[in-house]
Protein backbone atom coordinates (compact mmCIF):
# COMPACT_ATOMS: atom_id res chain seq x y z
CA UNK A 1 0.00 0.00 0.00
CA UNK A 2 1.44 3.38 -1.00
CA UNK A 3 -1.10 5.45 0.93
CA UNK A 4 -3.07 4.53 4.04
CA UNK A 5 -6.72 5.49 4.58
CA UNK A 6 -7.57 8.41 6.83
CA UNK A 7 -10.44 8.98 9.20
CA UNK A 8 -9.49 12.62 9.78
CA UNK A 9 -12.66 14.76 9.85
CA UNK A 10 -11.33 17.95 8.22
CA UNK A 11 -13.36 18.69 5.08
CA UNK A 12 -10.39 19.90 3.07
CA UNK A 13 -8.58 16.56 3.18
CA UNK A 14 -11.05 14.99 0.74
CA UNK A 15 -12.81 17.96 -0.88
CA UNK A 16 -13.47 18.50 -4.57
CA UNK A 17 -12.98 22.23 -5.16
CA UNK A 18 -14.26 24.01 -8.27
CA UNK A 19 -12.31 26.97 -9.65
CA UNK A 20 -14.35 29.92 -10.89
CA UNK A 21 -12.64 32.50 -13.07
CA UNK A 22 -15.05 35.38 -12.36
CA UNK A 23 -14.84 37.30 -15.62
CA UNK A 24 -15.72 34.14 -17.57
CA UNK A 25 -18.25 32.25 -15.44
CA UNK A 26 -21.48 34.24 -15.70
CA UNK A 27 -22.43 37.84 -16.50
CA UNK A 28 -25.49 39.28 -14.76
CA UNK A 29 -25.37 42.94 -15.84
CA UNK A 30 -24.90 42.42 -19.60
CA UNK A 31 -21.54 44.12 -20.13
CA UNK A 32 -19.94 40.90 -21.39
CA UNK A 33 -17.68 40.45 -18.36
CA UNK A 34 -18.57 37.93 -15.69
CA UNK A 35 -19.40 39.25 -12.24
CA UNK A 36 -20.22 38.15 -8.69
CA UNK A 37 -24.03 38.25 -9.16
CA UNK A 38 -23.53 36.11 -12.29
CA UNK A 39 -21.66 33.55 -10.19
CA UNK A 40 -24.32 33.61 -7.47
CA UNK A 41 -27.06 32.97 -10.05
CA UNK A 42 -25.27 29.80 -11.19
CA UNK A 43 -24.18 28.30 -7.87
CA UNK A 44 -26.99 25.76 -8.20
CA UNK A 45 -25.02 24.27 -11.12
CA UNK A 46 -22.08 23.63 -8.79
CA UNK A 47 -24.23 22.23 -6.02
CA UNK A 48 -25.86 19.83 -8.46
CA UNK A 49 -22.48 18.90 -9.89
CA UNK A 50 -21.49 17.66 -6.45
CA UNK A 51 -18.42 19.72 -5.55
CA UNK A 52 -17.65 20.72 -1.97
CA UNK A 53 -16.26 24.22 -2.40
CA UNK A 54 -15.73 27.01 -4.89
CA UNK A 55 -12.47 28.91 -5.33
CA UNK A 56 -12.79 32.38 -6.85
CA UNK A 57 -9.95 33.91 -8.82
CA UNK A 58 -9.37 37.60 -7.94
CA UNK A 59 -12.30 40.00 -7.95
CA UNK A 60 -10.58 42.83 -6.05
CA UNK A 61 -10.33 46.41 -7.23
CA UNK A 62 -7.75 46.37 -10.01
CA UNK A 63 -6.76 48.05 -13.27
CA UNK A 64 -6.99 44.54 -14.79
CA UNK A 65 -3.60 44.58 -16.44
CA UNK A 66 -3.25 40.92 -15.49
CA UNK A 67 -6.90 39.93 -15.15
CA UNK A 68 -7.13 40.97 -11.51
CA UNK A 69 -3.84 39.49 -10.31
CA UNK A 70 -2.70 43.12 -10.11
CA UNK A 71 -4.56 44.21 -6.97
CA UNK A 72 -5.07 47.89 -6.19
CA UNK A 73 -7.26 47.37 -3.10
CA UNK A 74 -7.48 44.02 -1.28
CA UNK A 75 -10.52 45.10 0.74
CA UNK A 76 -12.85 46.07 -2.07
CA UNK A 77 -14.53 44.51 -5.11
CA UNK A 78 -13.74 45.91 -8.52
CA UNK A 79 -16.84 47.61 -9.99
CA UNK A 80 -16.72 45.35 -13.07
CA UNK A 81 -17.43 42.42 -10.71
CA UNK A 82 -19.88 44.13 -8.34
CA UNK A 83 -19.70 45.30 -4.75
CA UNK A 84 -18.80 44.03 -1.30
CA UNK A 85 -22.51 43.45 -0.77
CA UNK A 86 -22.49 41.18 -3.83
CA UNK A 87 -19.53 39.29 -2.34
CA UNK A 88 -21.42 38.84 0.93
CA UNK A 89 -24.47 37.56 -0.94
CA UNK A 90 -22.36 35.10 -2.89
CA UNK A 91 -20.80 33.70 0.28
CA UNK A 92 -24.18 33.46 1.99
CA UNK A 93 -25.81 31.68 -0.97
CA UNK A 94 -22.91 29.27 -1.31
CA UNK A 95 -23.18 28.38 2.36
CA UNK A 96 -26.94 27.82 1.97
CA UNK A 97 -26.12 25.28 -0.76
CA UNK A 98 -23.48 23.57 1.35
CA UNK A 99 -20.57 25.03 -0.63
CA UNK A 100 -17.54 26.56 1.04
CA UNK A 101 -15.86 29.61 -0.51
CA UNK A 102 -12.13 30.10 -1.05
CA UNK A 103 -10.85 33.43 -2.36
CA UNK A 104 -7.61 34.27 -4.10
CA UNK A 105 -4.90 36.20 -2.29
CA UNK A 106 -2.04 37.85 -4.19
CA UNK A 107 0.78 38.61 -1.71
CA UNK A 108 3.88 38.59 -3.94
CA UNK A 109 3.03 41.88 -5.62
CA UNK A 110 0.44 44.63 -5.82
CA UNK A 111 -0.80 46.72 -8.71
CA UNK A 112 1.22 49.82 -9.51
CA UNK A 113 -2.03 51.66 -8.76
CA UNK A 114 -2.07 50.46 -5.15
CA UNK A 115 -1.91 53.39 -2.73
CA UNK A 116 1.36 52.10 -1.30
CA UNK A 117 3.11 52.09 -4.66
CA UNK A 118 1.77 55.48 -5.69
CA UNK A 119 3.13 56.84 -2.40
CA UNK A 120 6.46 55.10 -3.03
CA UNK A 121 6.76 56.80 -6.41
CA UNK A 122 5.83 60.18 -4.98
CA UNK A 123 8.08 60.02 -1.91
CA UNK A 124 11.17 59.09 -3.88
CA UNK A 125 14.42 57.21 -3.18
CA UNK A 126 15.23 56.44 0.43
CA UNK A 127 11.66 56.99 1.63
CA UNK A 128 9.83 54.75 4.09
CA UNK A 129 7.19 54.09 1.41
CA UNK A 130 9.78 52.64 -0.96
CA UNK A 131 10.98 50.20 1.70
CA UNK A 132 7.73 48.26 1.28
CA UNK A 133 8.77 47.31 -2.28
CA UNK A 134 11.96 46.10 -3.96
CA UNK A 135 13.49 49.38 -5.17
CA UNK A 136 17.20 49.33 -6.02
CA UNK A 137 19.85 51.49 -7.63
CA UNK A 138 20.91 50.37 -11.08
CA UNK A 139 24.24 49.10 -12.36
CA UNK A 140 26.49 50.89 -14.83
CA UNK A 141 28.20 54.26 -14.65
CA UNK A 142 24.93 56.14 -14.34
CA UNK A 143 22.70 53.41 -12.99
CA UNK A 144 21.38 52.81 -16.49
CA UNK A 145 21.52 48.99 -16.21
CA UNK A 146 19.10 46.86 -14.14
CA UNK A 147 20.24 45.87 -10.63
CA UNK A 148 20.61 42.23 -11.75
CA UNK A 149 19.83 40.00 -14.71
CA UNK A 150 16.55 38.49 -13.51
CA UNK A 151 13.89 37.86 -16.13
CA UNK A 152 10.13 38.27 -15.72
CA UNK A 153 7.99 35.15 -15.86
CA UNK A 154 6.01 36.98 -18.56
CA UNK A 155 9.15 37.71 -20.59
CA UNK A 156 11.68 40.54 -20.65
CA UNK A 157 13.53 42.07 -17.73
CA UNK A 158 12.12 41.77 -14.21
CA UNK A 159 13.15 45.38 -13.55
CA UNK A 160 11.69 48.71 -14.64
CA UNK A 161 13.37 52.07 -14.11
CA UNK A 162 11.06 54.62 -12.57
CA UNK A 163 12.06 57.24 -15.14
CA UNK A 164 11.15 54.82 -17.94
CA UNK A 165 7.58 54.40 -16.80
CA UNK A 166 5.03 55.84 -19.26
CA UNK A 167 3.66 58.09 -16.51
CA UNK A 168 7.11 59.54 -15.70
CA UNK A 169 7.46 62.26 -18.38
CA UNK A 170 6.29 65.52 -16.90
CA UNK A 171 5.91 63.98 -13.46
CA UNK A 172 7.83 64.37 -10.24
CA UNK A 173 9.71 61.12 -10.90
CA UNK A 174 10.77 61.64 -14.52
CA UNK A 175 14.43 61.90 -13.42
CA UNK A 176 14.16 59.14 -10.81
CA UNK A 177 16.93 56.63 -11.60
CA UNK A 178 15.91 53.83 -9.26
CA UNK A 179 14.57 50.48 -10.50
CA UNK A 180 11.82 48.31 -9.04
CA UNK A 181 11.44 44.54 -9.22
CA UNK A 182 8.45 42.89 -10.87
CA UNK A 183 8.67 39.15 -11.40
CA UNK A 184 5.58 39.45 -13.59
CA UNK A 185 4.26 42.50 -15.47
CA UNK A 186 5.73 46.00 -15.04
CA UNK A 187 2.41 46.95 -13.44
CA UNK A 188 2.94 44.35 -10.67
CA UNK A 189 5.73 45.56 -8.36
CA UNK A 190 7.01 42.94 -5.91
CA UNK A 191 6.50 43.61 -2.22
CA UNK A 192 9.38 43.51 0.25
CA UNK A 193 8.50 40.76 2.73
CA UNK A 194 11.38 41.76 4.99
CA UNK A 195 9.26 44.77 5.99
CA UNK A 196 7.08 44.37 9.11
CA UNK A 197 4.33 46.60 7.69
CA UNK A 198 3.83 44.12 4.84
CA UNK A 199 3.35 41.29 7.35
CA UNK A 200 0.89 43.33 9.40
CA UNK A 201 -1.09 44.43 6.36
CA UNK A 202 -1.65 40.92 5.05
CA UNK A 203 -2.64 39.53 8.44
CA UNK A 204 -5.26 42.27 8.53
CA UNK A 205 -6.40 41.42 4.99
CA UNK A 206 -6.85 37.79 6.04
CA UNK A 207 -8.99 38.84 8.99
CA UNK A 208 -11.06 41.20 6.82
CA UNK A 209 -12.22 38.33 4.58
CA UNK A 210 -12.42 35.73 7.34
CA UNK A 211 -14.76 38.07 9.19
CA UNK A 212 -16.93 38.16 6.06
CA UNK A 213 -17.27 34.39 6.17
CA UNK A 214 -14.85 33.06 3.58
CA UNK A 215 -13.55 29.55 4.22
CA UNK A 216 -10.00 29.97 3.03
CA UNK A 217 -7.45 31.46 0.66
CA UNK A 218 -5.67 30.22 -2.41
CA UNK A 219 -2.29 31.95 -2.24
CA UNK A 220 -0.94 33.13 -5.59
CA UNK A 221 2.78 32.58 -6.24
CA UNK A 222 3.14 31.24 -2.71
CA UNK A 223 6.78 30.36 -3.33
CA UNK A 224 7.77 33.84 -4.48
CA UNK A 225 7.47 36.22 -1.55
CA UNK A 226 11.04 35.98 -0.21
CA UNK A 227 14.10 36.63 -2.36
CA UNK A 228 17.68 35.51 -1.71
CA UNK A 229 19.77 38.07 0.20
CA UNK A 230 21.63 40.43 -2.08
CA UNK A 231 19.45 39.55 -5.09
CA UNK A 232 22.29 37.69 -6.86
CA UNK A 233 22.42 37.28 -10.62
CA UNK A 234 20.91 34.04 -11.95
CA UNK A 235 21.35 32.69 -15.44
CA UNK A 236 18.08 30.80 -15.56
CA UNK A 237 14.47 31.32 -16.48
CA UNK A 238 11.21 30.20 -14.93
CA UNK A 239 8.53 28.29 -16.79
CA UNK A 240 5.08 28.95 -15.41
CA UNK A 241 3.20 26.10 -13.72
CA UNK A 242 5.83 23.49 -14.56
CA UNK A 243 7.01 23.40 -10.97
CA UNK A 244 10.66 23.65 -11.97
CA UNK A 245 13.16 26.48 -12.06
CA UNK A 246 15.47 25.64 -14.94
CA UNK A 247 18.96 27.07 -15.28
CA UNK A 248 20.33 27.62 -18.75
CA UNK A 249 22.60 24.72 -19.57
CA UNK A 250 21.16 22.35 -16.96
CA UNK A 251 18.94 20.54 -19.45
CA UNK A 252 20.30 17.23 -20.59
CA UNK A 253 19.90 15.67 -24.00
CA UNK A 254 16.37 15.13 -25.33
CA UNK A 255 15.08 18.03 -23.19
CA UNK A 256 15.30 16.06 -19.98
CA UNK A 257 14.88 18.48 -17.07
CA UNK A 258 17.42 18.19 -14.29
CA UNK A 259 15.51 18.64 -11.04
CA UNK A 260 17.61 20.77 -8.72
CA UNK A 261 18.59 19.67 -5.25
CA UNK A 262 17.40 22.44 -2.96
CA UNK A 263 20.38 22.16 -0.63
CA UNK A 264 22.59 24.61 -2.50
CA UNK A 265 21.12 27.38 -4.66
CA UNK A 266 24.41 28.35 -6.29
CA UNK A 267 25.37 24.83 -7.29
CA UNK A 268 22.00 23.50 -8.38
CA UNK A 269 20.36 26.43 -10.12
CA UNK A 270 17.43 26.82 -7.74
CA UNK A 271 16.37 30.37 -8.44
CA UNK A 272 17.07 33.14 -5.93
CA UNK A 273 13.60 34.62 -6.40
CA UNK A 274 11.52 31.52 -5.66
CA UNK A 275 11.15 28.84 -2.97
CA UNK A 276 13.38 30.53 -0.43
CA UNK A 277 13.16 29.08 3.06
CA UNK A 278 11.92 32.35 4.54
CA UNK A 279 8.46 31.92 3.02
CA UNK A 280 7.63 29.28 5.60
CA UNK A 281 7.73 31.72 8.52
CA UNK A 282 5.12 33.83 6.71
CA UNK A 283 2.75 30.89 6.38
CA UNK A 284 3.21 29.88 10.01
CA UNK A 285 2.14 33.42 10.86
CA UNK A 286 -0.91 33.15 8.60
CA UNK A 287 -1.83 29.70 9.90
CA UNK A 288 -1.99 31.17 13.40
CA UNK A 289 -4.44 33.79 12.12
CA UNK A 290 -6.70 31.18 10.51
CA UNK A 291 -6.59 29.04 13.64
CA UNK A 292 -8.24 31.91 15.51
CA UNK A 293 -11.42 31.16 13.53
CA UNK A 294 -13.72 28.16 13.66
CA UNK A 295 -14.84 26.10 10.69
CA UNK A 296 -11.55 24.67 9.42
CA UNK A 297 -10.51 27.69 7.32
CA UNK A 298 -7.72 26.77 4.91
CA UNK A 299 -4.66 28.01 3.04
CA UNK A 300 -3.85 26.56 -0.39
CA UNK A 301 -0.43 27.12 -1.97
CA UNK A 302 0.10 27.84 -5.62
CA UNK A 303 3.78 26.96 -5.59
CA UNK A 304 5.73 25.88 -8.67
CA UNK A 305 8.23 23.85 -6.71
CA UNK A 306 10.26 20.74 -7.46
CA UNK A 307 11.03 18.18 -6.23
CA UNK A 308 7.85 17.06 -4.49
CA UNK A 309 9.70 16.92 -1.17
CA UNK A 310 10.25 20.69 -1.39
CA UNK A 311 6.58 21.25 -2.14
CA UNK A 312 5.60 19.18 0.91
CA UNK A 313 7.39 21.69 3.14
CA UNK A 314 4.55 24.14 2.44
CA UNK A 315 1.96 21.78 3.95
CA UNK A 316 3.61 20.84 7.21
CA UNK A 317 1.17 20.79 10.15
CA UNK A 318 1.77 24.42 11.17
CA UNK A 319 1.77 25.91 7.66
CA UNK A 320 -0.63 25.53 4.75
CA UNK A 321 -3.35 22.91 4.46
CA UNK A 322 -2.94 22.08 0.76
CA UNK A 323 -0.64 22.76 -2.18
CA UNK A 324 -1.51 22.35 -5.85
CA UNK A 325 0.06 19.24 -7.34
CA UNK A 326 1.48 20.69 -10.54
CA UNK A 327 3.69 17.63 -10.86
CA UNK A 328 0.55 15.63 -11.69
CA UNK A 329 -0.86 18.33 -13.99
CA UNK A 330 2.26 18.44 -16.19
CA UNK A 331 2.79 14.66 -16.29
CA UNK A 332 2.74 13.17 -19.79
CA UNK A 333 -0.03 10.78 -20.87
CA UNK A 334 2.24 7.88 -20.02
CA UNK A 335 1.52 4.98 -17.65
CA UNK A 336 5.01 4.99 -16.18
CA UNK A 337 5.03 8.77 -15.70
CA UNK A 338 1.58 8.78 -14.09
CA UNK A 339 2.47 5.93 -11.74
CA UNK A 340 5.62 7.78 -10.71
CA UNK A 341 3.72 11.01 -10.09
CA UNK A 342 1.05 9.27 -8.02
CA UNK A 343 3.48 7.32 -5.85
CA UNK A 344 5.84 10.27 -5.44
CA UNK A 345 3.00 12.59 -4.47
CA UNK A 346 1.77 10.29 -1.72
CA UNK A 347 5.27 9.66 -0.40
CA UNK A 348 6.02 13.38 -0.07
CA UNK A 349 2.69 14.43 1.42
CA UNK A 350 2.22 11.45 3.72
CA UNK A 351 5.61 12.25 5.23
CA UNK A 352 4.21 15.53 6.60
CA UNK A 353 0.65 14.35 7.28
CA UNK A 354 -0.90 16.43 4.49
CA UNK A 355 -3.47 15.40 1.88
CA UNK A 356 -2.36 14.99 -1.70
CA UNK A 357 -4.17 17.22 -4.19
CA UNK A 358 -4.91 16.45 -7.83
CA UNK A 359 -5.52 18.90 -10.66
CA UNK A 360 -5.61 18.68 -14.48
CA UNK A 361 -6.52 22.21 -15.61
CA UNK A 362 -6.64 25.79 -14.39
CA UNK A 363 -6.62 29.36 -15.70
CA UNK A 364 -2.88 29.26 -16.53
CA UNK A 365 -2.62 26.21 -18.80
CA UNK A 366 -4.15 24.83 -21.99
CA UNK A 367 -7.33 22.94 -21.07
CA UNK A 368 -6.60 19.24 -20.70
CA UNK A 369 -9.27 18.27 -23.26
CA UNK A 370 -6.97 19.92 -25.80
CA UNK A 371 -3.60 19.35 -24.16
CA UNK A 372 -4.13 15.59 -24.22
CA UNK A 373 -4.97 15.73 -27.92
CA UNK A 374 -1.54 17.06 -28.87
CA UNK A 375 1.31 14.92 -30.16
CA UNK A 376 3.34 15.98 -27.11
CA UNK A 377 1.34 15.72 -23.90
CA UNK A 378 2.34 17.11 -20.51
CA UNK A 379 2.04 20.78 -19.64
CA UNK A 380 1.79 21.73 -23.31
CA UNK A 381 2.53 25.11 -24.89
CA UNK A 382 1.65 28.42 -23.30
CA UNK A 383 -1.39 28.87 -25.50
CA UNK A 384 -2.32 27.61 -28.97
CA UNK A 385 -3.04 29.81 -31.97
CA UNK A 386 -4.77 29.18 -35.28
CA UNK A 387 -1.47 28.72 -37.11
CA UNK A 388 -0.14 26.23 -34.52
CA UNK A 389 -0.58 22.45 -34.73
CA UNK A 390 -4.16 21.79 -33.67
CA UNK A 391 -5.16 19.19 -31.08
CA UNK A 392 -7.08 16.08 -32.06
CA UNK A 393 -10.41 17.05 -30.47
CA UNK A 394 -11.88 13.54 -30.32
CA UNK A 395 -8.74 12.00 -28.88
CA UNK A 396 -8.29 14.88 -26.44
CA UNK A 397 -11.79 14.58 -25.04
CA UNK A 398 -11.56 10.79 -24.73
CA UNK A 399 -8.30 11.09 -22.82
CA UNK A 400 -9.60 14.00 -20.74
CA UNK A 401 -12.57 11.96 -19.56
CA UNK A 402 -10.25 9.04 -18.76
CA UNK A 403 -7.81 11.30 -16.91
CA UNK A 404 -10.62 12.86 -14.87
CA UNK A 405 -12.01 9.47 -13.84
CA UNK A 406 -8.51 8.38 -12.83
CA UNK A 407 -7.84 11.59 -10.88
CA UNK A 408 -11.15 11.54 -9.02
CA UNK A 409 -10.63 7.90 -8.06
CA UNK A 410 -7.51 8.81 -6.07
CA UNK A 411 -7.66 9.58 -2.34
CA UNK A 412 -7.11 13.18 -1.31
CA UNK A 413 -8.52 16.45 -2.57
CA UNK A 414 -9.14 17.40 -6.21
CA UNK A 415 -9.61 20.62 -8.17
CA UNK A 416 -11.91 21.08 -11.15
CA UNK A 417 -11.51 24.10 -13.44
CA UNK A 418 -14.69 25.73 -14.67
CA UNK A 419 -15.96 24.14 -17.87
CA UNK A 420 -13.95 20.93 -17.64
CA UNK A 421 -17.16 19.24 -16.48
CA UNK A 422 -18.50 20.14 -19.94
CA UNK A 423 -15.43 18.77 -21.71
CA UNK A 424 -14.58 22.23 -23.03
CA UNK A 425 -11.54 22.37 -25.29
CA UNK A 426 -9.14 25.29 -25.51
CA UNK A 427 -10.10 28.11 -27.87
CA UNK A 428 -7.26 27.46 -30.32
CA UNK A 429 -8.33 29.80 -33.13
CA UNK A 430 -8.75 33.03 -31.19
CA UNK A 431 -7.91 36.08 -33.29
CA UNK A 432 -4.55 37.45 -32.13
CA UNK A 433 -5.92 41.00 -32.13
CA UNK A 434 -8.20 40.04 -29.24
CA UNK A 435 -5.54 38.64 -26.92
CA UNK A 436 -5.20 40.30 -23.51
CA UNK A 437 -2.70 38.16 -21.60
CA UNK A 438 0.43 40.22 -20.79
CA UNK A 439 2.54 37.18 -21.69
CA UNK A 440 1.45 37.68 -25.34
CA UNK A 441 2.88 41.19 -25.39
CA UNK A 442 5.93 40.76 -23.16
CA UNK A 443 7.23 37.75 -25.13
CA UNK A 444 6.94 39.66 -28.39
CA UNK A 445 4.07 37.38 -29.46
CA UNK A 446 6.26 34.28 -29.05
CA UNK A 447 3.72 32.86 -26.57
CA UNK A 448 -0.01 32.98 -27.28
CA UNK A 449 -0.71 33.20 -23.57
CA UNK A 450 -3.62 32.04 -21.45
CA UNK A 451 -6.65 33.68 -23.07
CA UNK A 452 -7.66 30.44 -24.80
CA UNK A 453 -8.51 28.74 -21.49
CA UNK A 454 -10.29 31.82 -20.10
CA UNK A 455 -13.07 32.21 -22.66
CA UNK A 456 -16.59 32.80 -21.20
CA UNK A 457 -18.54 29.63 -20.50
CA UNK A 458 -21.50 28.43 -22.58
CA UNK A 459 -24.75 27.97 -20.67
CA UNK A 460 -27.48 27.73 -23.36
CA UNK A 461 -26.92 26.45 -26.87
CA UNK A 462 -29.66 28.59 -28.47
CA UNK A 463 -28.93 31.92 -26.74
CA UNK A 464 -26.75 34.82 -27.92
CA UNK A 465 -23.32 34.49 -26.36
CA UNK A 466 -24.42 30.94 -25.45
CA UNK A 467 -26.28 32.33 -22.45
CA UNK A 468 -23.22 33.79 -20.75
CA UNK A 469 -24.74 37.28 -20.67
CA UNK A 470 -28.32 38.58 -20.97
CA UNK A 471 -27.15 40.81 -23.85
CA UNK A 472 -25.13 38.11 -25.59
CA UNK A 473 -21.92 40.07 -25.09
CA UNK A 474 -18.71 38.21 -24.20
CA UNK A 475 -15.33 39.79 -23.46
CA UNK A 476 -13.71 37.06 -25.61
CA UNK A 477 -15.55 35.22 -28.40
CA UNK A 478 -16.57 31.61 -27.86
CA UNK A 479 -15.73 28.85 -30.37
CA UNK A 480 -18.74 27.78 -32.44
CA UNK A 481 -18.22 24.18 -31.32
CA UNK A 482 -19.08 25.13 -27.74
CA UNK A 483 -22.79 25.40 -28.56
CA UNK A 484 -23.02 21.61 -28.58
CA UNK A 485 -21.31 21.44 -25.19
CA UNK A 486 -23.66 23.77 -23.31
CA UNK A 487 -25.36 22.28 -20.23
CA UNK A 488 -28.84 22.38 -21.77
CA UNK A 489 -27.58 20.06 -24.53
CA UNK A 490 -25.56 17.77 -22.29
CA UNK A 491 -28.43 17.37 -19.84
CA UNK A 492 -30.29 15.47 -22.57
CA UNK A 493 -27.37 13.34 -23.75
CA UNK A 494 -26.77 9.91 -22.29
CA UNK A 495 -23.07 9.62 -21.50
CA UNK A 496 -22.33 13.34 -21.86
CA UNK A 497 -19.29 14.70 -20.05
CA UNK A 498 -21.49 16.75 -17.71
CA UNK A 499 -23.50 13.72 -16.69
CA UNK A 500 -20.29 11.71 -16.33
CA UNK A 501 -18.85 14.27 -13.91
CA UNK A 502 -22.03 14.25 -11.83
CA UNK A 503 -21.90 10.47 -11.66
CA UNK A 504 -18.21 10.51 -10.74
CA UNK A 505 -18.63 13.00 -7.91
CA UNK A 506 -21.74 11.32 -6.52
CA UNK A 507 -20.08 7.90 -6.50
CA UNK A 508 -16.81 9.31 -5.14
CA UNK A 509 -18.72 10.72 -2.18
CA UNK A 510 -20.87 7.63 -1.67
CA UNK A 511 -17.87 5.28 -1.69
CA UNK A 512 -15.64 7.53 0.42
CA UNK A 513 -12.86 7.45 -2.16
CA UNK A 514 -11.38 10.72 -0.93
CA UNK A 515 -10.34 9.19 2.39
CA UNK A 516 -9.33 5.77 1.09
CA UNK A 517 -5.99 4.06 1.10
CA UNK A 518 -4.25 3.26 -2.16
CA UNK A 519 -2.37 0.29 -3.57
CA UNK A 520 -0.63 0.31 -6.92
CA UNK A 521 -1.53 -2.84 -8.88
CA UNK A 522 0.43 -4.75 -11.49
CA UNK A 523 -1.64 -4.71 -14.69
CA UNK A 524 0.80 -4.37 -17.57
CA UNK A 525 3.06 -1.66 -18.94
CA UNK A 526 0.24 0.25 -20.66
CA UNK A 527 -2.09 0.43 -17.65
CA UNK A 528 -2.38 2.51 -14.50
CA UNK A 529 -4.29 0.39 -11.99
CA UNK A 530 -4.87 1.19 -8.33
CA UNK A 531 -7.03 -0.18 -5.54
CA UNK A 532 -8.78 2.45 -3.38
CA UNK A 533 -9.60 0.94 0.02
CA UNK A 534 -11.89 3.00 2.21
CA UNK A 535 -11.90 1.63 5.77
CA UNK A 536 -15.60 0.80 6.05
CA UNK A 537 -16.54 0.16 2.39
CA UNK A 538 -15.70 -2.37 -0.32
CA UNK A 539 -12.53 -1.61 -2.27
CA UNK A 540 -12.76 0.08 -5.67
CA UNK A 541 -10.25 -0.70 -8.42
CA UNK A 542 -9.44 2.06 -10.89
CA UNK A 543 -8.06 0.87 -14.24
CA UNK A 544 -6.83 3.35 -16.86
CA UNK A 545 -5.80 1.87 -20.21
CA UNK A 546 -3.30 4.10 -21.99
CA UNK A 547 -2.26 1.46 -24.50
CA UNK A 548 -3.57 0.63 -27.96
CA UNK A 549 -5.14 -2.75 -27.19
CA UNK A 550 -8.15 -3.47 -24.93
CA UNK A 551 -7.47 -4.57 -21.37
CA UNK A 552 -9.42 -7.57 -20.07
CA UNK A 553 -11.39 -6.97 -16.90
CA UNK A 554 -11.01 -9.30 -13.91
CA UNK A 555 -13.55 -12.09 -14.03
CA UNK A 556 -16.65 -11.28 -12.00
CA UNK A 557 -15.72 -7.62 -11.47
CA UNK A 558 -18.65 -5.21 -11.29
CA UNK A 559 -18.30 -2.12 -13.47
CA UNK A 560 -19.31 0.93 -11.45
CA UNK A 561 -18.42 3.66 -13.93
CA UNK A 562 -16.46 4.07 -17.16
CA UNK A 563 -15.17 7.14 -18.97
CA UNK A 564 -16.34 5.74 -22.29
CA UNK A 565 -18.01 2.70 -23.87
CA UNK A 566 -16.46 -0.66 -23.02
CA UNK A 567 -15.95 -3.43 -25.55
CA UNK A 568 -16.34 -7.17 -25.47
CA UNK A 569 -12.58 -7.27 -25.04
CA UNK A 570 -12.69 -5.12 -21.94
CA UNK A 571 -11.40 -1.57 -21.46
CA UNK A 572 -10.46 0.08 -24.78
CA UNK A 573 -7.62 2.49 -25.38
CA UNK A 574 -7.64 5.83 -23.49
CA UNK A 575 -10.45 4.74 -21.20
CA UNK A 576 -10.72 4.47 -17.41
CA UNK A 577 -13.08 2.27 -15.44
CA UNK A 578 -14.03 1.96 -11.76
CA UNK A 579 -14.63 -1.63 -10.64
CA UNK A 580 -15.85 -3.39 -7.56
CA UNK A 581 -13.98 -6.65 -7.21
CA UNK A 582 -15.75 -9.92 -6.56
CA UNK A 583 -15.50 -10.68 -2.85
Amino acid sequence: MIHRPTDAPEWWRTAVIYQVYPRSFGDADGDGIGDLPGITERLDHLARLGVDAVWLSPFYRSPQRDAGYDVADYRDVDPIFGTLTDADRLVARAHELGLRVIVDLVPNHTSDEHVWFRQALADGPGSAARARYMFREGNGEHGEEPPNNWQSVFGGSAWTRVSDRPDAPGSAWERDGQWYLHLFDTSQPDLNWDHPEVHEEFCNILRFWLDRGVDGFRVDVAHGLVKAPGLPDWAGHVRMVEGTDVEEGLAAAEDEVIVPDASDDAQTGRSPMFDQDGVHEIYREWRAVLDEYDGDRILVAEAWVEPLERLALYVRPDEMHQAFNFNFLVTRWSPAALRESITGSYAANDAVGAPTTWVLSNHDVVRHASRLGLDETGKGPNGIGAEDPQPDAELGLRRARAASLLMLGLPGSAYVYQGEELGLPEHTTLDDSLRQDPAWWRTGHAEKGRDGCRVPLPWRSDAPGLGFSPTGRTWLPQPESWAGLAPDVQEQQEGSTLRLYRDILALRSELGLGQGGLELLEAGDDVVAVRNTASDRPAVVVVANLGTEPVTLPEGAEVLLASGPLTDGGVPSDTTVWLREQS
